[in-house]
């Protein structure tokens, strides 16, 4: 259980006839800041930011945007949130800073009405912890293109495509996928590989290959709202996109970012041993077109993934695997709702992450509690302002009435009306399911084994 941090002297703030603005430091060091509004409608919106890579600027948001965050304070919210004490894999700092900024607000203005936890992309992640681990802190919770596989589920999905990649693009060259010394170690392997990455889509076997790695992590062939839009069959067009968010991964989470998980975790938290990536590929939601691509490129991808069985495999740390579970794997228990939003074209957190939550919580006994939907368009996080906004007045409506309303006709009605100059895009949609999945509702989990060193 993560225990909040001491609570630090109230700062003065800023009062105007809009309301009260506040900023200043927890005890962790973590940044806050808070928002009052001049009518306030009694609740209190607790926002939990995305990922900030270790070493980058790291100030408190409260908000997701500022064009939602002025439309909620005339709406009469109060907003806060806090920027975590460290940056990279805060697991162990985030909900803490959290709960001691929830606790600053009550010191300053009172108990609210009603609490609700929200946050977008690994700010999801940590509002589900909030929620498992803290219910009787909040009334309910909103996850927005959330990390909610969980840590485990994470840096095991995150193996997978690299450890494709360098089975059929490098094999002989011992480029490292874990256990790195530090950033200059874990970017030099990234290095490595994207140059091989990049020599390989110039040619349609290479492309093809490619296509297969992303595949194993469910990266759409439309990622991206600069990208064009391919067609259904333009396997090309959707190769192309899917290779520039590979790019992005091998320049982010696959080594800089596990560099620094492992580091936390005292090791490497990820292994595929058993996997069977045949199985994988079939299940995943661009199988369609890595076989169209093998096909025209002269290939069969049974070779290649004879190759991939037959490779030696990566095996976890077993003491890095209970730090990440202890610290990151969810339970599936909800004590209040929950609604989850998601893009169906991220290719940062594919949208099968809510597949993997949804197992959790119907084995948790909380699929009652939870509710997801998915908005039709390419992007991580790229809602508008309005598919917000819906998300989280159709959350308090659950509250208000004890009953769920998240078809796509009411979820774009409410959007509409919050945003009329944008098309809203809530669609019916069901992803596929998460590649491997791992919780701590299941007990028949896959078994771990020390990572040779």
């Amino acid at each position: 259980m993560l225990a909040a941090t001491a609570l630090p002297a109230l700062p003065a703030q800023a009062a105007s006839a809009e309301g009260e603005h506040l900023e200043g430091r927890l005890a962790s060091g973590a940044a806050y800041m808070m928002d009052m509004p001049a009518r306030w409608n009694g609740t209190v919106l607790l926002f939990s930011h995305g990922y900030a890579p270790q070493g980058s600027p790291n100030p408190a948001q409260n908000a997701p945007s500022p064009q939602t965050r002025a439309r909620l304070l005339d709406q009469g919210y109060a907003l806060i949130g806090s920027s975590y004490a460290t940056t990279g894999w805060a697991v162990t700092d985030a909900v803490p800073d959290q709960l001691a900024t929830l606790d600053l607000f009550g010191q300053r203005f009172g108990a609210a009405r009603r609490t609700l936890a929200w946050g977008q992309s690994y700010g999801g992640f940590v509002t589900t912890a909030i929620a498992e681990r803290h219910a009787d802190r909040i009334d309910g919770s909103l996850s927005m293109c959330g990390l909610v596989q969980g840590g485990v589920a994470n840096w095991n999905s995150t193996l997978d495509p690299v450890f494709a990649l360098r089975t059929l693009l490098a094999p002989d060259s011992g480029i490292r996928l874990t256990g790195f010394t530090d950033q200059a170690d874990a970017k030099s392997a990234a290095s490595a590989l994207t140059d091989k990455v990049t020599a390989a889509q110039r040619t349609p076997k290479g492309r093809a290959r490619i296509a297969l790695a992303a595949a194993l992590h469910n990266i759409p062939g439309h990622n991206d709202p600069s990208q064009p839009k391919p067609g259904p069959a333009d396997w090309a067009g959707q190769q192309a996109n899917q290779y520039a968010a590979v790019g992005g991964l091998l320049r982010t989470a696959a080594f800089s970012w596990r560099q620094e998980a492992e580091s936390r975790a005292g090791g490497n938290p990820s292994w595929n041993t058993d996997v069977d990536y045949a199985a994988m590929l079939r299940h995943s939601s661009v199988y369609k077109e890595v076989t169209a691509l093998y096909k025209e490129a002269g290939l069969t991808p049974r070779d290649d993934l004879r190759a991939l069985a037959r490779a030696p495999r990566i095996t976890a740390d077993p003491r890095a695997v209970a730090w990440t579970r202890n610290t990151s794997a969810f339970t599936g228990r909800l004590t209040d709702p929950q609604l989850n939003i998601h893009t169906t074209g991220d290719g940062l957190i594919p949208v099968q992450a809510e597949s993997a939550y949804r197992r959790a919580a119907t084995a948790g006994g909380s699929a009652g509690l939870l509710r997801q939907a998915y908005v039709d368009g390419p992007g991580h996080c790229a809602f508008t302002t309005g598919e917000q906004l819906a998300a989280l007045h159709t959350l308090e409506r659950r509250l208000a009435t004890g009953h769920w309303d998240t078809s796509p006709e009411a979820l774009n009605s409410a959007a509409k009306a919050e945003d009329p100059a944008a098309e809203p895009r809530y669609a019916d949609y069901r992803p596929t399911t998460y590649p491997r999945p791992y919780d701590l509702a299941h007990r028949d989990g896959p078994r771990h084994r020390a990572q040779e060193r």
